[in-house]
Parts: C-alpha cells; sequence; structure tokens
C-alpha cells in the first residue's frame, strides 16, 4: 500500500521518544513524520508551524473577492417565507417546492438554470419520483430537480418540447428561386 508523507523530515518512533524537541528543531519547516514499521504512524509540528498552518486555514475560510452576478441574489426583505421542509431523508411528496433561491443555488452546484423551474417541470420531477419512492434529503432532491431540469432543457436545444396532438398549419407562399 503507497502512502504519501506530508513532510521532507523522517524519524523513527524510538528516537523521537528519546528527544522530541530536538527532533522537531532539526526540521526543515517545523514538521517531522513519526514512523513504526517503515509507515509513518503522526506526524509532529513546532507550535511556529502550527501558527502558520492555522493562519492559512483562517485565510481559506475568510471572504473571498469574487464577485457574483447580482441577479442569482434576491433582497432578504423581498425572498418569501421559508418553506417548512421535513428534517432528514424523506420521499417526495405532493406540494414538495425548491427553495426560494433555487436558482442560484443550482448554479453554485455547477447547474446554471436559465429559467426558474416551471409548475409542468416540477410537477413531472415530482410524479416520477413519488412512483419510485426513493428517500433522500431536501437538498438532494433539490440537486436531482437541477439535473433534472438541465438534462430535459438540453434534449430539445433549450427549447419547450412540441405539443405532438397540435395540427401545424400549411405555409402556401412559394419561396424565392422556386417555379411554381
Amino acid at each position: 500500500m503507497s502512502v504519501k508523507i506530508l513532510t521532507s523530515t523522517i524519524i523513527g518512533i524510538d528516537a523521537f521518544c528519546q528527544d522530541p524537541a530536538q527532533a522537531l528543531q532539526a526540521t526543515e519547516q517545523g514538521a517531522v513524520a513519526v514512523f513504526t514499521n517503515n509507515a509513518p504512524q503522526f506526524y509532529a509540528l513546532t507550535p511556529q508551524r502550527l501558527a502558520q498552518l492555522l493562519a492559512a486555514e483562517a485565510a481559506m475560510q475568510a471572504r473571498n473577492d469574487v464577485a457574483l452576478d447580482e441577479d442569482l441574489f434576491q433582497d432578504d426583505a423581498a425572498s418569501p417565507v421559508a418553506i417548512a421542509v421535513p428534517a432528514g431523508k424523506f420521499a417526495l411528496y405532493d406540494g414538495w417546492q425548491p427553495d426560494a433561491d433555487f436558482v442560484r443555488l443550482a448554479a453554485v452546484w455547477g447547474v446554471p438554470l436559465s429559467a426558474p423551474v416551471t409548475p409542468a417541470e416540477l410537477a413531472s420531477f415530482i410524479a416520477y419520483w413519488q412512483a419510485e419512492g426513493r428517500m433522500f434529503h431536501h437538498v438532494q432532491w433539490q440537486q436531482k430537480l437541477a439535473r433534472s431540469l438541465q438534462v430535459g432543457r438540453a434534449t430539445n436545444g433549450g427549447q419547450p418540447r412540441r405539443d405532438l396532438t397540435q395540427v401545424a398549419e400549411p405555409d402556401h407562399t412559394i419561396p424565392d428561386g422556386f417555379r411554381g
């Protein structure tokens, strides 16, 4: 089994136990991998290296300067009342609704939607999954809905499906270049 070692300084457990302070002072970047039976058992860090890692983690969690389109957000005052959602996993039921900011969430999940879900699309999605009887969390249902909309809308070039019962009107005009 291969193991990725996350430091260039390696020491055996016996040598580390004899003088841990000396082992840490001898490191290049303030980290040492402690081995037992030719496999890493744990890593030891100097206080300075730990402070660097914690600062880097805090910087990663800080707000970044990425700007998102304003049309993906709604004012809190203008947003509708939150919909009550069952806790945990549940089977899809009549009346289930995605969150009010569903289009924004879908974009975050990597599924950009050009328009919100229509009542017909939602009814079709619910009917299909009710028959399946599967159970998922609310967020998982929303992700499934987003992917379903993406695939369904892409199959017809983003256009709504044609009504097969509609009778086409014949075009009686003669195109230019044809002799009639």
